[in-house]
């Protein structure tokens, strides 16, 4: 059996290592010349870990991540509501990993390369259409620059090709581009001295102004500096930055210096930190709505090109790998790749169409808004109503599937 993986970014790769250990032949395409290690960091969450575990690749994610030990929220003044452990140190049977998204990218496109060979993947090859032939799928492909056509066949292809996915917008002509939330997010990574636990993953201010911080460098260098990651939300003017782009735009870093100014705290200078950075990229915090279904015969989504959804609550890239996961077991289960699919549709949509509304809500970070509505100039710790905090935190880790409990009796 051949499967045809369209896009090698972090969905795709997983999902080629997934199906190989069913002895399925995988034919990976990617439209970029070369993998390179592009982007900034990403959090991998519990539930995703147990999987990148069972393909035998935690000690290889421990080398070059970083294992988050806590969850910490901060109001605009820097003062702490809300701190949890995460991961292991909160009692998981797996790790949560902060990582450099591009080094973790190559961390897979390695372990492919190495298990399924290197003639598994196939770069500059762009989607042009796929059609659904007998007991086939034939995709035909532009070819870099000069265009050229090329075909191949497959008894069955995932599309993982990203929120602006061609094999979606086959099966869905009609969508449209992706709907943009008004929140533009400015990303940087800083080379400086390690803030708090030195794995601690912070959460300051609200939805109107956030930042978003955690180191992604097990390491310090010479100089006993670490590598942190850092995003910032703004809230936009409407008619500002309403076009969808990719993260290759550069920001204004002076903007974002008098914007963050006054966020001096005493654990993390959030100014100094913006002013490290070499560079600063800009996008726009968008998604989709979720779709009735993914799967059309022998063809379906995964990741991003399934339920692309906002950078909430750390959850874009571990719903791929549960996507993977998922796909696996009902193919490995199940008697026809047809009812395979059939079931990994009807398992996984609803599940992640719960994550993306629950993330245009605010997902966990509802507790950011919450306490600067009621508290806007600053409170008391005896003012803290840490049982609400409880309510929403653990909500949404029963929404995304990553509550201890049910999580802990999985093999």
């Amino acid at each position: 059996m051949k499967a045809l993986v369209i896009g090698g970014g972090i969905g795709g790769l997983t999902t080629a290592l997934c199906l190989h250990r069913l002895g399925i032949d995988v034919r990976i395409f990617e439209s970029v010349n070369q993998l390179r290690p592009l982007g900034v960091g990403i959090n991998t969450l519990p539930h995703s870990v147990r999987i990148l575990t069972n393909l035998g690749l935690e000690p290889k994610l421990a080398e070059i991540a970083v294992e988050t030990q806590e969850l910490v929220y901060f109001d605009k003044f820097g003062k702490p509501f809300w701190s949890e452990p995460r991961g292991r140190f909160a009692g998981y049977r797996w790790s949560q990993f902060s990582i450099h998204r591009g080094q973790f990218q190559m961390l897979l496109f390695a372990e492919v390369q190495r298990i399924l060979g290197p003639q598994c993947i196939k770069t500059n090859h762009h989607l042009v259409r796929f059609e659904q032939v007998g007991g086939t799928v034939k995709a035909t492909f532009s070819i870099g620059q000069s265009g050229d056509l090329f075909e191949e066949e497959g008894d069955f292809l995932i599309g993982a090709d990203g929120i602006n996915s061609v094999v979606r917008s086959q099966l869905y002509p009609e969508e449209g581009a992706p709907k943009f939330s008004q929140n533009i997010l400015y990303r940087g990574t800083s080379l400086m001295k390690p803030y708090l636990s030195g794995s601690s993953m912070v959460m300051v201010g609200s939805l109107k102004q956030k930042m978003v911080a955690y180191p992604i460098s097990p390491t310090l260098d010479e100089n006993g500096n670490q590598l942190i990651n850092w995003v910032a939300n703004l809230r936009e003017n409407e008619f500002m930055n309403t076009q969808v782009r990719d993260w290759n735009r550069q920001a204004d870093k002076n903007r974002l210096l008098k914007i963050y100014e006054n966020w001096q705290f005493p654990w993390l200078n959030v100014h100094d930190m913006i002013s490290k950075a070499e560079a600063i990229y800009e996008f726009p915090m968008s998604d989709r709505d979720p779709l009735p279904q993914w799967t059309f015969g022998r063809v379906t989504l995964l990741g991003d090109a399934a339920h692309p959804m906002y950078p909430i609550g750390s959850n874009g890239a571990s719903q791929a790998i549960l996507d993977a996961d998922a796909l696996a077991n009902a193919i490995q289960e199940e008697p026809t790749i047809e009812m395979a699919l059939i079931r990994y549709d009807r398992e996984r949509v609803p599940v992640t169409a719960k994550v993306v509304m629950q993330n245009r809500q605010k997902g966990p970070d509802e507790i950011m808004d919450l306490m600067e509505e009621r508290f806007p100039n600053g409170f008391s710790d005896d003012e803290i109503p840490h049982g609400e905090l409880e309510t929403v935190m653990g909500h949404y880790k029963k929404v995304a599937g990553f509550d201890i409990e049910t999580l802990n009796q999985k093999a």
